[in-house]
């Protein structure tokens, strides 16, 4: 008897979506299993830009926006209508009301535990509140918990008490971009250090700012690139640097895949001074394209990027200034960075993840 599971991919187009993507792309590769069929859940914005490449795997609209009532009630009954034998969660977010058989992948913590100042503080608060709720309810009722990381493992065993023999870790991965190098003008010829994502604020940017500004006494020559979609809190940070009279940062707004690769191409170090993350990603794609990388000693960072990164705590400028300083001034470091960096790397296979993935529903199932 055929065996239907459900994957819901409305965070394809999100920072989770590589996550999501990459799963869907190796699943169709990995599972031979003829009695399997897939569904996958898309947002209407997203029914056009992805399309299965196996007959097994069906696309399905899904009108239901994360984190609204609407999700609770109207995906719920969409999941039983389908008649799933297994649906899967990339993401803790989902209807407490639907009770059959459930994955979820629950990536880290770190909503549960930073606000956000570009958000209405009694608004945010209740989502949060509710946020920790839900990951409470998820953790119980999923069959099994998947993991991007040990860190992240044993942080959500303790916090939603579950138990850890449920929880599996399928660590991710870093591609290397295929898109051909795109050069950023203004930075040719330049000689800057780099972080790209979102400027939440666990990912600790104002203290990046004030170690720059250190860093800038004995480095005059040096910039800081800070790439990501400009939003409110970018624009918070554009403004703390135009307050402490700081030149030569530089706020890209949103990069191409082939700007972002010319970015790690050609950037003295590629700095990640976050206070959380649950994988990490980012430095490891810096990594792969050659990029020394200087990290953030905390949560699951060292476990993933091993002796590839030199780490400072980022609570203390003074570290980070310290880690960043003997990267530009030491050479043989960088070398060193880079070559075990490639390595890094290797240890880390999306297919790999998708195969685990699958041993995971077939225990389920």
């Amino acid at each position: 008897m055929g065996k239907k599971i459900v994957i819901d991919a409305r965070e394809l187009r999100t920072s989770t979506g590589r996550y999501v993507e990459r799963l869907l792309n190796y699943l169709q590769e990995v599972d031979t299993d003829l009695s399997h069929r897939y569904v996958v859940l898309l947002k209407p914005k997203d029914m056009d830009g992805w399309d299965p490449k196996s007959k097994r795997f069906t696309k399905v609209v899904c009108r239901f926006k994360e984190f609204t009532f609407s999700e609770q009630l109207g995906l719920a009954w969409q999941l039983y209508r389908l008649k799933a034998n297994l649906v899967h969660f990339p993401m803790v977010q989902q209807p407490v009301l639907y009770q059959r058989k459930v994955v979820t992948t629950m990536q880290d913590l770190t909503t549960t535990r930073f606000s956000n100042p570009s958000k209405n503080r009694l608004i945010f608060r209740f989502k949060q509140w509710v946020y920790k709720w839900v990951n409470h309810i998820a953790a119980r009722k999923s069959r099994a918990i998947i993991t991007p990381t040990e860190f992240v493992k044993d942080d959500v065993a303790k916090f939603t008490r579950s138990n850890s023999r449920k929880i599996i870790v399928t660590y991710e991965a870093g591609d290397s971009i295929e898109a051909d190098s795109e050069p950023i003008e203004e930075l040719e010829d330049k000689k800057f250090i780099m972080y790209v994502g979102r400027p939440t604020p666990h990912k600790n940017l104002e203290r990046l700012i004030e170690a720059f500004a250190i860093l800038k006494e004995k480095h005059p020559e040096l910039h800081l690139v800070l790439a990501g979609k400009t939003d409110r809190l970018f624009k918070r940070h554009s403004g703390t640097v135009k307050d402490m009279g700081l030149e030569d940062v530089h706020f890209t707004g949103f990069v191409s895949d082939g700007q972002l690769r010319w970015l790690y191409e050609h950037c003295t170090a590629y700095v990640f001074p976050s206070l959380s993350e649950g994988f990490g990603l980012p430095g490891l794609e810096a990594m792969s394209h050659k990029a020394p990388v200087v990290s953030s000693n905390a949560t699951c960072l060292p476990e993933v990027y091993g002796d590839a990164a030199h780490y400072f705590d980022p609570y203390d400028t003074a570290s980070m200034v310290k880690a960043i300083n003997d990267v530009l001034n030491k050479p043989e470091l960088r070398e060193t960075l880079i070559a075990a960096g490639t390595k890094q790397v290797g240890k880390y296979s999306w297919k790999r993840m998708a195969e685990q993935t699958l041993a995971v529903y077939n225990s389920v199932l």
